[in-house]
């Protein structure tokens, strides 16, 4: 029961008032105990304890002035990208002068990528279906799929694609190859312009989402492609200044022309090399480690292999794989506590393989689904995935804040899978305001038209952070990506070296950058 006092007002709420306020209550004495409650909050908010050097506090009044007029014009037009839906807010968020000094920011990892969702998918279009071969078909159910095929040899196909088509040929005969593409490239992605009537519902997102997949693997997993693939997907990161990825990988059969398949295995060591001679081509960029992974669609027994085959592969490739995790829808697929026996073999037979695991992207509270981040909490999952739930779990919250495991966020897959409209009510922004570790990542950045991992950051720091998020805000979220990355410790060290040579070289540029602008400015006026 709720206790009223005579005058009106709850009792709690006196109660309250009583312990921040001074017993003469003057208006002078409510701006102290606004301004210590004030403080309070700041020294618990995501970044609070860091302090900053004096450039750098320079530089966060510069981004701040920045971003108070953005926001403040954002609520004279209504017209604010993180309440708008990405693919209707894309255009205005990179006309925000906000988001090309966080492009220029040093972001440290990306931790929550899948590997066919990490590259543009123009170049898939552009480039990878002009490869000689190049076939394609239609299933009986719809689907698009493709294959490089030497011809005569028809292709071993489970879909019954009874009739493979040569790209070449097929778009010789056209009248309009650049409709044609552009056809494929909305294929590819979920990008439409008017995502509310095209998506009603998770279930037809999500089922789209699950077509992409199918629709390009059989692009990516040509092994010509494959190598391709990886290659430029880390250059579209580490020309968005960031430095490390780990990777969801289904490490899916990869296939050659002549028919020879290559295993996980495989897979693997192209991987490694793939990201080997990256590093050497890019000094400061700090490597790439595999989270080995299966979908959550699956039944135990099969899970049971991938779960082998995990164990095995990270004896196999220690420095390369980092560990395992279940992918795919959590409200259509199997729950943790499905597949607990098999999680727990590890354990049971003394090997380390750390858990990265989904768990909590939902809206649905109290049930099998939502119990996922529970288990992901017993069985020790290193980060977790996604999270989005865990607001509804403060148990939970407290247990993960206590043994330090942080949840991989990911705005703007959040908001496109239909788990929250205005990016401003996203449930990490209570996680961000009590200091709950986090990292920022993007998913699949290449399915929603996003790039890299800025217009995340973007999302995160003006909507989620709101107005009290700032540099501090900023340079922790960098910083816990390298920290709760699965790289070693002496990994870490580098990392961390490298990092903030290119954080100060950022700080210079913001100072400078700004300052060159301000002057402009005076001149003209």
């Amino acid at each position: 029961m709720l206790v009223v006092s005579p005058s009106g007002q709850p009792a709690l709420l006196l109660l309250l008032l009583a312990l921040v306020l001074p017993s003469s209550c003057s208006a002078i004495s409510i701006d102290e105990a606004r301004n210590e409650l004030l403080k309070r909050e700041k020294m618990v908010r995501l970044g609070g304890q860091l302090v900053l050097k004096k450039e750098e506090e320079e530089a966060n009044g510069k981004l701040m002035a920045l971003k108070k007029a953005e926001i403040t014009e954002a609520m004279r037009t209504q017209n604010f990208p993180p309440r708008m839906h990405f693919f209707q807010a894309k255009e205005l968020i990179e006309k925000s002068e906000v988001f090309q000094i966080l492009k220029k920011m040093p972001k440290g990892a990306a931790l929550h990528l899948h590997d066919f969702g990490i590259l543009d998918v123009d170049w898939l279009v552009r480039n990878v279906t002009y490869r000689p071969y190049c076939h394609f078909c239609i299933t009986p159910k719809g689907i698009l799929k493709f294959k490089f095929i030497r011809p005569p040899a028809p292709p071993p196909d489970k879909e019954d694609c009874s009739e493979w088509i040569l790209l070449e040929d097929h778009r010789r005969k056209l009248e309009n190859v650049t409709d044609f593409d552009n056809k494929l490239l909305k294929t590819f992605t979920l990008v439409t312009e008017n995502p509310e009537v095209a998506y009603l519902d998770q279930n037809v997102i999500w089922a789209k989402f699950e077509i992409i997949f199918l629709t390009i693997s059989g692009l990516v997993s040509y092994a010509p492609v494959f190598r391709d693939h990886i290659f430029r997907g880390l250059e579209e990161f580490y020309l968005d200044n960031v430095m490390y990825l780990e990777l969801r990988a289904t490490l899916l059969p990869v296939y050659e022309l002549n028919g020879k398949i290559h295993n996980s295995s495989w897979c693997v060591k192209t991987y490694k090399e793939v990201a080997e001679q990256f590093a050497k081509d890019h000094p400061e960029f700090l490597g790439l480690k595999l989270i080995y992974s299966d979908h959550r669609s699956k039944a135990a027994r099969l899970i049971k292999d991938s779960i082998r085959t995990a164990m095995a592969l990270r004896t196999d490739f220690p420095t390369m794989v980092a560990g395992f995790d279940l992918v795919g829808r959590e409200d259509t697929g199997h729950t943790l506590y499905d597949y607990k026996d098999v999680l727990l073999i590890p354990t049971m037979e003394g090997v380390k393989l750390p858990y990265f695991l989904h768990a909590g992207e939902t809206d649905w509270q109290g049930t099998s689904i939502d119990y996922n981040l529970l288990d992901a909490l017993i069985l020790n999952s290193t980060r977790i995935g996604h999270g989005f739930a865990l607001s509804k779990h403060p148990a939970v919250m407290e247990e993960l804040r206590r043994k330090d495991i942080p949840i991989e966020v990911c705005p703007i897959s959040n908001q496109v899978l239909k788990l929250v409209a205005d990016l401003r009510n996203h449930p990490a922004a209570t996680l961000m305001a009590t200091g709950h570790p986090i990292v920022i990542s993007s998913d699949d950045p290449a399915f929603f038209g996003s790039k890299g991992l800025t217009y995340d950051f973007y999302e995160a720091f003006m909507g989620i952070g709101g107005m009290d998020a700032d540099l501090r805000t900023l340079k922790q979220m960098a910083t816990d990506s390298l920290k709760y990355s699965a790289m070693l410790p002496i990994e870490k060290k580098t990392a961390m070296r490298i990092w903030e040579k290119r954080w100060n070289t950022f700080i210079d540029y913001l100072s400078k950058n700004q300052l060159a602008k301000a002057k402009a400015k005076a001149t003209l006026c």
